[in-house]
């Protein structure tokens, strides 16, 4: 039996917006092509209207106000308090931890350079070009080089011209090592898994995120050649994940106080999906706004991208699932375990990828991808985890 200490309230199955997700992404893709052409100076406004360091745009303040909104939703719904309370359960919480941070970001980073960088480098175009951001901190001048890039001037701001492929790469570096922090909550609540788990795994996931997100980006986008000066890696961190965090941590607490916990369950968090899912499909429109030449020029881009992620999805639950049974611990437990490895936070990697990169970027597109194949493929595994359910010790 779940002990209530562990879980606020039964997560239920996937409401509207999430069930079709999906379909709104492929919405987004085409509203974003179709803005790009028809009204492209207003795509470029909005993105204009960012922080700017050494002449070079940051932080746009429209993307920045909308990630938000995508990050908090989550962050106040986690009690934070209760965390401690996982070393009950020792082996799914060591083993999800091992799989998100010391497998999952290589593997992807593995996967992703064997098929965007060899496999299918010349479908996307081995002379390809993708124009990102300076990052952070770096006052280069023109002609500078930088890891795989080379600085130029696009439109009187200077860029770095990196390769194509390499720029999807860091985007897939950016999902591999963003462990899911939201969306798993409803997988493990359709596999019939142990929800207190999920719950505080989601907890610690956050926590953990703050510390190793940025060390193990700095260190994978290097090997990719695309390096990050570590206060650009923080910055991001801080704005897109400490920010939202401790903002939930806060007003979680307050409405609580003021209005009880019932009332903060009942009225105030159902509330909140609507407008993640909101906030995420602004973003998308804009991204794809940009990208539309793109597509347009060789439609099976998103293909490209997408088949990569597939596979890590799938090896990630299997590795997962394997491990937790090898371990023997009971299904309630192994099917979250395989299942926070196997999904991905794409809210953090968007942002991520936004800010480094640009909206405009290759980076960004590839994190939008995750979005993309996310739903599809993860029910799929819920269903995997149902009918394999009898591989594990029953609970008692």
């Amino acid at each position: 039996m779940q002990s209530k200490a562990f879980i606020d309230k039964k997560p239920k199955g996937l409401g509207f917006f999430e069930r079709y997700l999906t379909v709104w992404v492929i919405l987004c893709i085409v509203a974003g092509i179709g803005l790009g052409k028809l009204a492209p100076s207003a795509a470029s406004f909005l993105d204009g209207l960012s922080i700017n360091v050494n002449g070079t745009p940051v932080i746009s303040i429209p993307i920045a106000i909308c990630l938000f909104f995508m990050m908090y939703p989550i962050m106040v719904k986690i009690d934070f308090g209760r965390v401690l309370k996982a070393g009950r359960n020792l082996k799914p919480v060591g083993l999800t931890l091992f799989i998100n941070w010391a497998i999952k970001p290589f593997t992807m980073y593995a996967i992703a350079i064997l098929f965007l960088g060899v496999i299918f480098r010349g479908l996307i175009g081995p002379d390809a070009i993708d124009y990102v951001r300076i990052p952070l901190g770096l006052n280069l001048p023109v002609g500078a080089a930088h890891g795989a890039g080379t600085v130029v001037l696009v439109d009187g701001v200077r860029m770095l011209a990196v390769p194509l492929w390499r720029s999807y790469l860091a985007g897939a570096i950016l999902l591999g090592i963003a462990p899911c922090t939201a969306m798993v909550l409803v997988w493990g609540y359709l596999a019939k898994g142990n929800d207190a788990h999920t719950l505080v795994m989601v907890a610690i996931n956050s926590l953990t995120m703050l510390a190793l997100y940025g060390p193990l980006g700095g260190f994978l986008l290097g090997v990719g050649r695309l390096p990050i000066p570590w206060q650009a890696l923080l910055l991001s961190v801080g704005i897109y994940v400490a920010l939202p965090l401790a903002a939930g941590y806060a007003s979680r607490k307050l409405i609580i106080r003021l209005k009880g916990e019932d009332w903060f369950n009942a009225r105030f968090v159902p509330v909140l999906t609507p407008i993640t899912i909101t906030a995420l499909l602004v973003t998308l429109v804009l991204l794809f706004s940009f990208k539309g030449d793109v597509i347009l020029t060789n439609p099976l881009t998103i293909l490209w991208i997408a088949i990569p992620l597939f596979i890590q999805t799938n090896l990630i639950f299997w590795l997962g699932y394997g491990l937790a049974k090898l371990l023997k611990l009971k299904y309630e437990d192994a099917a979250p375990s395989a299942m926070i490895g196997a999904s991905n936070h794409f809210e953090v990697a968007i942002a991520t990828a936004t800010m480094l990169f640009g909206l405009s970027s290759g980076a960004a597109l590839a994190t939008v991808v995750g979005v993309l194949i996310e739903v599809p493929v993860m029910l799929l595994l819920v269903k995997i985890s149902l009918a394999t359910k009898s591989w594990f010790t029953k609970s008692a």
